[in-house]
């Protein structure tokens, strides 16, 4: 299972060094609210739940690199909030390729134990972006604590997310 995460980690990072800025579609200069519903644990089954997210993402930053903030719940109680960079990357007309990471804080509720309150969240996106500006998409990614306890169990959710562009919610 590491290797895959190491080979996953590899394609992601050589897609963000060869991919080249691209301009921003009209309205997405303002950035996103992502609304995502998904299966917490879904690889594993122990301590699999619903989750449900909304992150905000910010439209301008750094070349491509944008900063987001996020809170995910699940049906049993497990919290995490945080939030860190993004690179959102055009890869096919109206396809796009989102790449995330971050830390946050994490409260277990009646959910999975992942060993520590901090935790960091890694995500791969896929995403078709619509005439009007929102796109729908699939998302898998993964909580970790990246060894800050002897306890790290992480775990992976896999998710359909709407994109909405907060141009289309602010008027001109």
């Amino acid at each position: 299972m590491k290797f895959a995460y190491r080979v996953l980690g590899a394609a992601l990072t050589s897609a963000l060094l060869l991919a080249t800025p691209a301009r921003a579609e009209p309205g997405e200069e303002t950035g996103h609210l992502v609304f995502g519903l998904g299966y917490h644990d879904f690889d594993n089954g122990e301590n699999d739940a619903a989750d449900f997210r909304v992150d905000y993402r910010h439209g301008k930053g750094l070349y491509f690199i944008k900063p987001w903030l996020g809170i995910e719940a699940t049906n049993d109680g497990a919290v995490w909030g945080g939030g860190g960079l993004y690179a959102d990357l055009p890869i096919y007309q109206r396809l796009y390729l989102t790449v995330a990471t971050g830390v946050g804080g994490y409260s277990q509720g009646d959910g999975k134990d992942l060993g520590h309150t901090v935790e960091f969240r890694s995500q791969a996106e896929a995403s078709y972006r619509f005439d009007n500006g929102m796109r729908l998409g699939i998302a898998i990614s993964h909580l970790s604590n990246a060894s800050l306890s002897d306890k790290n169990p992480g775990v992976n959710v896999l998710s359909a997310v709407y994109l909405v562009p907060l141009g289309s919610l602010i008027p001109d």
